[in-house]
């Protein structure tokens, strides 16, 4: 995953002066309050002064490294989710598995990387604010809807080749995939209106309910036509 400073190099490359270095360490911290920020207030109510003053620097120090809140939102996804793919598709690669195991094992791992921490709120964060910034809305699709589909799209094509999953629209069974996340996400950040308040829901469980209720219908199985 990309390092903060490297993500400062790209959305906003510093000249190599004594005060540039003395600030190294302060992108992480930024972009840290960032994340806090935009997830508890959304995009649209979150000012840049409060990232500065949440990362305990001045506000100048803040547009040293991102000149608009645009680009620091723009780096906040990169940093926390866009920038995963290079290692989730390296894990794709090496994996030795039955491709249903390499399913189960991709969304247990989203969930400990992604759906546990508070950068899963960026998803409902875009789902409820992406009408209203097009860019950000394109971006986010970009850098994390087209890469995480891609992903998904190899793991069924490979049950598919290997022969233990039966032929199917990858395009639409993608969506099979994703929607007991965004579930998730969305019930981490709606203060839990989406289930009924009296049962629990175990996310661990859920995810292995729902990994169970697919591969049955991907699965090979004997009778099924090939």
């Amino acid at each position: 995953m990309p390092s903060p400073r490297s993500l400062v190099d790209k959305f906003c490359p510093l000249p190599s002066s004594k005060r540039a270095r003395r600030k190294e360490a302060r992108p992480g911290e930024l972009l840290a309050a960032a994340l806090d920020l935009f997830v508890e207030k959304g995009f649209a109510a979150t000012r840049s002064e409060e990232v500065a003053v949440r990362a305990g620097v001045s506000k100048g120090t803040l547009f040293l490294y991102f000149p608009s809140k645009e680009e620091l939102f723009k780096a906040v996804v990169v940093e926390n989710l866009g920038g995963r793919f290079t290692e989730w598709n390296a894990e794709f690669e090496a994996f030795e598995g039955t491709t249903a195991d390499m399913l189960r094992y991709c969304m247990n791992v989203w969930w400990e990387r992604v759906g546990l921490t508070k950068a899963s709120g960026l998803t409902k964060l875009m789902m409820s604010e992406g009408g209203n910034f097009p860019e950000l809305a394109e971006f986010y699709r970009q850098q994390v809807v087209r890469p995480g589909h891609d992903l998904l799209r190899r793991i069924l094509q490979r049950g598919i080749d290997r022969g233990e999953f039966v032929q199917m629209d990858i395009d639409h069974a993608i969506y099979s995939v994703v929607a007991p996340m965004v579930f998730l996400m969305l019930w981490k950040h709606s203060a839990m209106v989406c289930v009924d308040g009296v049962s629990a829901l175990d996310p661990e469980k859920f995810i292995a309910t729902q990994c169970d209720t697919v591969l049955n219908g991907l699965c090979v199985r004997p009778g099924s036509p090939a």
